[in-house]
């Protein structure tokens, strides 16, 4: 039991440091290493927020919930203990997992959980490639929005 939660711990640890680096490449200008470190636990507070909203489809939960039990699991597609591929495989699921419920709940479902800060939003759209604007009504929401108004 020890093991696997050293190895739960020891997996957030590198994936944070991962992501960190990741988001010092990616993060808008003028964004401070602070707000990107800031980013790994609001991106799990995001997560869970995601996980028991009630109001989003089923589907879209039990791929948060799938997600969370794959970064619990001590195997990795990936063994962790390759450099770099070895945590790269965590992060890069974690954005098709995220790319996928912004598809399927739409961006105003992470946008209205997402506990940060509007430039770690930012951060996280670009690090993840998330389809859409972050911080803002994307085109589709707001053709929806015109057509309502017709």
């Amino acid at each position: 039991m020890l093991q696997v939660l050293l190895s739960i711990g020891a997996t957030v640890l590198v994936s944070w440091c991962v992501l960190v680096l990741v988001l010092l490449w990616a993060r808008p200008s003028g964004s401070s290493l602070k707000q990107a470190l800031r980013l790994l636990p609001d991106a799990l507070l995001l997560m869970k927020r995601l996980a028991t909203d009630r109001s989003l489809p089923t589907q879209v939960r039990f791929r948060i919930w799938f997600l969370l039990a794959y970064f619990a699991m001590p195997l990795d597609l990936v063994p962790d203990f390759i450099p770099v591929l070895g945590w790269a495989d965590d992060v890069i699921i974690a954005c098709l997992v995220l790319r996928s419920v912004v598809r399927r709940a739409g961006p105003d479902a992470v946008r209205r959980h997402w506990p940060g800060s509007a430039e770690g939003l930012e951060a996280l759209w670009r690090a993840a490639s998330l389809p859409g604007l972050p911080g803002a009504v994307d085109r589709d929401d707001q053709a929806n929005v015109a057509v309502t108004k017709l």
